[in-house]
């Protein structure tokens, strides 16, 4: 095994494992709801009126924190090893996932589990395996 020291960063993933669960937690307690990506982003495009400014500040919030920290300098070098053709398809993929499962790694992963829900722990330990199928594959079968 081998670890990239370069990249390796302790402190920052567990500040930011920390601010997930924080915000995790006042989403249920402040809102009453989980916080899981694609129930909110799929409730946002269906919500009805007093949904959707919650919704879309959440939204909006995911896409305003990188670009906040890409302002104060803490950019992170983004690098997808694949071709557009695989990235549409892996997104088609994991979003029909999300929909047989009820939810996303998100909210099943971070939420569920943390409240005990057995389908969450079925559905997180679903997820974990079909990536880890998914890598061993393309990269000892395939060798991509």
């Amino acid at each position: 095994m081998h670890i990239d020291w370069a990249h390796f960063t302790p402190l920052f993933s567990l500040a930011g494992g920390v601010a997930i669960g924080l915000a995790a937690a006042a989403m249920i307690l402040f809102n009453g709801r989980i916080a899981g990506i694609s129930g909110i982003l799929g409730g946002l495009l269906r919500a009805a009126a007093g949904e959707r400014a919650w919704r879309a500040a959440f939204i909006a919030g995911l896409v305003a924190a990188p670009l906040a920290a890409a302002a104060f300098g803490w950019r992170m070098p983004l690098h997808i090893d694949a071709g557009w053709p695989t990235v549409i398809a892996a997104g088609f993929m994991v979003g029909l996932g999300t929909r047989y499962a009820g939810g996303c790694t998100s909210g099943h992963g971070v939420c569920g589990i943390s409240r005990g829900a057995l389908r969450s722990i079925v559905a997180t330990a679903t997820f974990m395996a079909a990536g880890f199928v998914t890598v061993f594959v393309l990269r000892h079968v395939l060798g991509g």
